[in-house]
C-alpha cells in the first residue's frame, strides 16, 4: 500500500511538472516572430560568412557632412558612422530571416506563453572592454536611461515595456503593460547593453567627444570632429568566438572620412582616398566613374539585389501646416510631379516608382483590398477614404515627355474643390486672399535638379515652391523640431514591420521632438490599425494587417512617393575577399575582408 502510494505521489509530480513545462516559458537559443529559426541549437556560423575568413586590413568609407558627439542615443548633437560597432546588444538580427534574433550577450531566452514578460539569461563570459563582466545592472541601467534621458525614439519605442527586473547578476526580466505582443520579447533583443560603471560617472544626457566603454568588436582609435573616425578592432574581443561573430568583424581597422560635398567625395573615391562606396545617384553610377582604372578592372561597379523591403522615400508633407491639412491638397499637388520626365531624362531608367510603404515585399498593398484586409477595414467605414474600398491606389503618370495638361487640369480641379483660385496667375485661397507659397528643405544639392522641374510644374498652376538646401546639421536640427513645409525622407522598413510603426505614424509621437512621425499623421484610424499590428497571432495575419495600414496611408496623402532600386549600387577598388552566399537583407560588408593578394597586385606597377 505505502509503495501503491509512493508510485501514485511520483505520478501526480511528474504530471504536475509536465503541466508546467508545457504551460510555462521554455529557454531558447534565439527568437523569431513567425515561423520557424533557420539555425538550430549548437550551429557553428552563419550562412552568409566565410568563416575561414581572415583577419587584418583597414576599410576606409566616406561620409557626407559632418558629425560633433561620440554620444549616438541622445537627441543632441550628430553622431559618426559606424559608432554602433561599440555596443554588443542582447541578440544579434540575422540578416537572411525575415525576423529571428540569436543570443549574443545573451545565453538563451525564455518567454512567457501570453508574452508578457521576457527573460535573458546574460553570458557570463560577456565583457566590456575595460574588462569588467556584463551584468543584469548593466542591462537595466542601459533600459532605464535609453528610457528616460535617450533619444525620444527610445521612449516610444520601449513604451509597452513597464519595468526591468534583475532575478540574479546575469539573469534579467522584462514586464509588459501588454500581453501577446509577438515582438516585444525580440524588440528587447535589440537593446544595446551599456555600462553602468561608465556612465555613473559621465553625463547620459550630453554630447562627449571622449570615446565611451563598449562591448562590440570595435573600439574607438582615433577620431577628429567633422573629419574622420577610426575604430580598430578588438584583439581580445569576448564574443569573437560566438556562432553569431564567427567571419564577421574581419578588418583591423575601419574609418570613415567626412566630406562636406558630394562631388568631392567622388573624385577622392576615384584617387584611391577610400575603399569602397555605396552610390544613390543614378547619374553619377551611369557617367560619374569613368575612368582608367574603371577600364582596367583595378576599380568596380556592380549591382548587389536584396530581397529587403524598400520602404517609402517622398516629397513629405508636414500637415501640421495649415496649407498642407487638407487631404485633397496633398492628393493635388502630386499631380505636379513627373516621375517618368525625372526617370527617363535624371535618372537613365534606374528606378521603380513606389507605390506602397511596404515596397518589394508581400507586405505591400495592391489592387483592391480582399479577403482578411476588407474584413479589416471594414470596419472604419466613414472614417477612411471611400475610394480606399473601390479604387486601386495609384500615383499620377506620364509617358515620360512633360506633365501632362490632363495631370494639371486634375491637380487644379482638386484645388479649386479645397478653396484655392488663381488670381493674377498666383494660386490664392479663396476666402483668405492668402498665396499657396512653401518651402522644399534639402540637404543634398544633388537634389535641387530634381526638384526644380517639379518647382516649374507647381508654378504653371500658381504655386510658388523656394528651394533652400542647407548643410547635414541644420537640416537634421530643422527636421527634429518638424521645421519645415515639406522635405525629402525615407522610411526604411523591414519584413515584420511592428513597434517602430508608431514612431512613424501614431498621434503621440507626432508630438514627440525627434521622432519620425515628421509628416504629423494623427488619425485614430492609423493608431488602431498600428496596434492590431503589432498583437499580430501569424505571419498570415502580419501580412494582411501590415497591408491595411499601408492602404490607409496612401490615403491619406502624406508623401508624393518617389522610387526605388532592388538592389546596392556598390564600387569599390579591387581587394576585396566576400563569401559565397549574399544575405538576403543586407549586404553583408562585416562578412567581407581584405584579400592581400588582390591588394598587393593592385599596388603593383602596371608593367608597359
Amino acid at each position: 500500500m505505502a509503495r501503491t502510494l509512493k508510485n501514485l505521489l511520483h505520478l501526480l509530480l511528474l504530471l504536475t511538472f509536465m503541466q508546467v513545462t508545457a504551460a510555462g516559458p521554455v529557454g531558447t537559443h534565439g527568437l523569431s516572430l513567425h515561423g520557424e529559426l533557420k539555425y538550430p541549437v549548437g550551429f557553428s556560423h552563419l550562412q552568409y560568412v566565410n568563416p575561414e575568413a581572415p583577419k587584418g586590413g583597414e576599410l576606409r568609407l566616406a561620409e557626407i557632412g559632418t558629425f560633433d558627439s561620440l554620444n549616438p542615443f541622445i537627441l543632441k548633437g550628430i553622431a559618426p558612422a559606424g559608432i554602433s560597432g561599440l555596443h554588443d546588444t542582447l541578440t544579434y538580427n540575422s540578416n537572411d530571416e525575415a525576423f529571428s534574433e540569436y543570443g549574443l550577450i545573451a545565453e538563451s531566452i525564455e518567454v512567457a506563453p501570453d508574452h508578457a514578460w521576457v527573460i535573458f539569461n546574460l553570458r557570463s563570459e560577456a565583457r566590456f572592454q575595460d574588462g569588467s563582466p556584463i551584468t543584469a545592472a548593466d542591462v537595466i541601467f542601459s533600459f532605464e536611461a535609453l528610457k528616460e534621458r535617450g533619444h525620444p525614439f527610445y521612449r516610444s519605442y520601449y513604451a509597452p515595456v513597464e519595468k526591468a527586473e534583475a532575478l540574479g547578476p546575469h539573469r534579467v526580466k522584462f514586464h509588459f503593460r501588454v500581453r501577446n505582443n509577438r515582438e516585444l520579447p525580440l524588440t528587447i533583443g535589440q537593446l544595446p547593453v551599456l555600462s553602468e560603471k561608465y556612465w555613473r560617472n559621465h553625463n547620459f544626457g550630453k554630447t562627449t567627444l571622449e570615446a565611451p566603454v563598449g562591448s562590440g568588436p570595435y573600439q574607438i582609435d582615433a577620431v577628429e570632429s567633422g573629419r574622420f573616425i577610426r575604430y580598430r578592432r578588438v584583439a581580445d574581443y569576448w564574443g569573437a568566438k560566438l556562432p553569431v561573430n564567427v567571419g564577421r568583424h574581419n578588418f583591423d581597422t575601419i574609418r570613415h572620412d567626412y566630406y562636406r560635398d558630394t562631388t568631392v567625395a567622388l573624385e577622392a573615391f576615384k584617387a584611391g582616398e577610400y575603399s569602397l562606396r555605396l552610390e544613390n545617384t543614378s547619374k553619377l553610377w551611369a557617367t560619374g566613374y569613368a575612368s582608367p582604372a574603371l577600364e582596367s578592372g583595378k576599380m568596380r561597379q556592380e549591382e548587389i539585389f536584396h530581397q529587403r523591403p524598400t520602404g517609402m522615400q517622398g516629397f513629405v508633407y508636414n500637415t501640421r501646416r495649415a496649407l498642407f491639412s487638407d487631404r485633397r491638397v496633398r492628393k493635388a499637388l502630386a499631380y505636379a510631379f513627373d516621375f517618368e520626365w525625372t526617370n527617363r531624362n535624371l535618372f537613365y531608367g534606374a528606378y521603380t516608382r513606389t507605390k506602397s510603404y511596404f515596397s518589394n515585399s508581400e507586405l505591400a498593398a495592391t489592387g483592391l483590398p480582399q479577403g482578411e484586409e476588407i474584413r479589416i477595414l471594414k470596419g472604419y467605414r466613414g472614417k477612411v477614404p471611400d475610394e480606399l474600398f473601390n479604387r486601386a491606389y495609384t500615383v499620377p503618370s506620364s509617358l515620360g515627355k512633360g506633365a501632362k495638361r490632363s495631370n494639371l487640369r486634375a491637380a487644379a480641379r482638386l484645388l479649386r474643390e479645397a478653396g484655392w483660385v488663381v488670381r493674377d496667375q498666383h494660386l490664392v485661397h479663396a476666402k483668405t486672399g492668402q498665396p499657396f507659397n512653401f518651402e522644399m528643405l534639402l540637404v543634398s544639392p544633388a537634389f535641387e535638379r530634381i526638384v526644380l522641374p517639379f518647382k516649374r510644374n507647381l508654378a504653371r498652376l500658381g504655386i510658388e515652391m523656394r528651394v533652400r538646401t542647407v548643410d547635414s546639421a541644420q537640416y537634421e536640427k530643422r527636421l527634429e523640431a518638424f521645421d519645415f513645409d515639406m522635405s525629402v525622407y525615407v522610411w526604411g522598413q523591414s519584413l515584420s514591420p511592428g513597434n517602430e510603426q508608431q514612431d512613424f505614424w501614431s498621434a503621440k509621437a507626432a508630438d514627440i521632438r525627434g521622432s519620425r512621425n515628421l509628416a504629423g499623421v494623427k488619425d485614430p484610424v492609423v493608431d488602431e490599425l498600428i496596434a492590431q499590428l503589432v498583437t499580430a497571432p501569424d505571419r498570415k495575419t502580419l501580412i494582411q494587417r501590415s497591408r491595411a495600414l499601408d492602404r490607409v496611408l496612401l490615403w491619406g496623402h502624406y508623401v508624393i512617393p518617389h522610387w526605388h532600386i532592388r538592389s546596392f549600387r556598390v564600387a569599390y577598388w579591387d581587394i576585396f575577399g566576400r563569401p559565397k552566399v549574399i544575405p538576403k537583407y543586407a549586404l553583408g560588408l562585416d562578412t567581407w575582408w581584405l584579400d592581400t593578394a588582390k591588394a598587393a597586385a593592385l599596388e603593383a606597377p602596371t608593367s608597359k
